[in-house]
């Protein structure tokens, strides 16, 4: 089959017979699966929540089945009604990160850390629900110039956490031993080397077995630590508010911003998939899609907090699977949702992946990491980056750049701003939105289109692993 379909073998509402519709759901969980589950395996381990791994996990991909089935389906005025795969989001892993450390600084226990960060997922998700209803009237503040800056400032800030665990991992006895470098570096090249390869299915499953392999390798040489399957029950029945739920406004303000961030993203994700779909990418058709899978991400991150999970997204590499089987049916939006929902129901998968050693997942996700900023940066390169641009871009990743380096310097500052600016993110896309409104020469945004650049057909990028960068590639 061609990797460039000038058309589609099934289209948006074809009913597809149950084999070719369970491969490409398979080629979709491929795409997804460990973008799925990495953040919540950062978090935990950052926050020594390793106890909570299996069940966390578990959760995480039966919520993504939920909100994969809510996209697809379209309830109402919630959803897309494409092909949107959503999935734990990489981009708020420093702000969870952030407000779980104040609550270990502060004498919490893990019970009391978990229950704020899924309060604040809730609540944030709030922020994306209204925000949905308002789509094209905030066109001038969250500009092309201003969502690329922060996709940049994403993966910029999560690049530390994955060199962390390749090396071996927080506080790790080993840490930055030869024979940690040597695994985490191995399962890099590995995963590299497939994706430069001309066969999709490699590609697709490139950091899946990039993990595989490393994983097997140090169970072979050091073995792997499974002694925690026995203690995990059968079937995990998700439980609403399993861990209570708490709120803090002060932390709760770089996570909203970062959810206005990731709608504009979503956005994205939508136009390009209702290209690949052969639907309207403008008119009132396309408007209600974006406004219905925004107002969905933020419906699906409300369920995210209540079964005990992070915030959710639309997966962008996701669409490079429709081009890549040509195969565009909802009908396949719900297979990948049931297999989702049928896996997170069973924690010794959460148990398995919780063994995956430090440095293959570092090896892993500092590739993937790298990616989410390259796509930033590519984003940026795909408009006009004249003198205006390129001082607001330097600005603005100077401040996320400079508050990872040296978080003191905002010390003397009142706790609720000095929360908000720690989050690389947030700098960086505060500091953007402010120039971008502010400094004379135009705005961005009259500058470039981008979603006219998608209907012709030209690449735009995508907003997060597992996989690429690019929209249009299925890594």
């Amino acid at each position: 089959m061609s990797s460039n379909h000038s058309e589609l073998l099934y289209d948006l509402h074809d009913s597809p017979a149950f084999l070719p519709s369970l491969t490409a759901a398979f080629q979709h969980l491929l795409a997804s699966f460990v973008g799925v589950i990495t953040p919540t395996l950062i978090v935990t381990s950052t926050l020594g929540l390793t106890e909570y791994t299996p069940y966390l996990i578990s959760m995480a991909l039966f919520v993504s089945g939920l909100g994969t089935a809510i996209q697809t389906k379209r309830i109402g005025p919630v959803g897309s009604g494409l092909v949107a795969i959503q999935g734990t989001s990489f981009a708020f892993i420093s702000a969870l990160i952030l407000a779980g450390n104040q609550v270990k600084t502060n004498g919490g226990t893990p019970e009391d850390i978990l229950a704020l960060l899924f309060g604040l997922t809730m609540a944030g998700a709030l922020v994306e629900v209204v925000f949905s209803l308002f789509v094209n009237k905030l066109k001038r503040i969250i500009t092309p110039l201003t969502t690329g800056i922060v996709i940049t400032a994403i993966g910029l800030s999560l690049i530390n956490v994955g060199m962390t665990d390749l090396a071996g991992g927080f506080h790790a006895a080993d840490f930055a031993s030869t024979e940690n470098l040597a695994v985490g570096l191995g399962v890099l090249l590995v995963i590299v080397f497939l994706n430069a390869s001309t066969n999709h299915w490699l590609r697709l499953s490139a950091i899946f077995i990039g993990m595989a392999i490393g994983a097997t390798y140090v169970g072979f040489t050091k073995g792997l630590d499974f002694s925690g399957l026995a203690s995990l029950s059968l079937v995990a029945i998700p439980t609403p508010f399993a861990f209570g739920i708490a709120f803090d406004i002060h932390l709760l303000l770089p996570i909203a911003l970062i959810y206005l961030f990731s709608a504009i993203e979503t956005a994205g994700d939508l136009t390009a998939n209702s290209l690949f779909c052969k639907q309207p990418v403008s008119g009132p058709v396309y408007l209600a899609r974006v406004k219905g899978g925004i107002l969905g991400d933020g419906v699906n991150s409300l369920l995210a907090g209540m079964f005990n999970t992070f915030p959710n997204t639309t997966f962008g590499q996701n669409n490079g699977v429709i081009q890549l089987t040509g195969i565009a049916s909802r009908k396949v939006g719900f297979f990948v949702a049931a297999l989702f929902v049928l896996i997170g129901c069973f924690p010794i998968v959460g148990g398995v992946l919780q063994a995956i050693p430090k440095p293959v997942l570092g090896g892993a996700t500092l590739v993937m990491f790298a990616m989410v900023a390259v796509g930033g940066l590519k984003l940026l390169a795909s408009y006009a980056l004249d003198r205006r641009s390129s001082l607001v871009t330097a600005c603005s990743l100077g401040m996320a750049i400079g508050v990872m380096m040296v978080p003191e310097a905002l010390a003397q500052l009142p706790q609720w701003l000095s929360n908000i600016l720690l989050s690389p993110v947030t700098s960086a896309g505060l500091t953007a939105v402010a120039l971008d409104l502010t400094l004379p020469g135009g705005k961005s945004s009259q500058k470039s289109k981008p979603l006219d650049n998608i209907a012709k057909g030209k690449p735009i990028e995508s907003e997060y692993p597992p996989t690429s960068a690019l929209k249009q590639s299925s890594l």
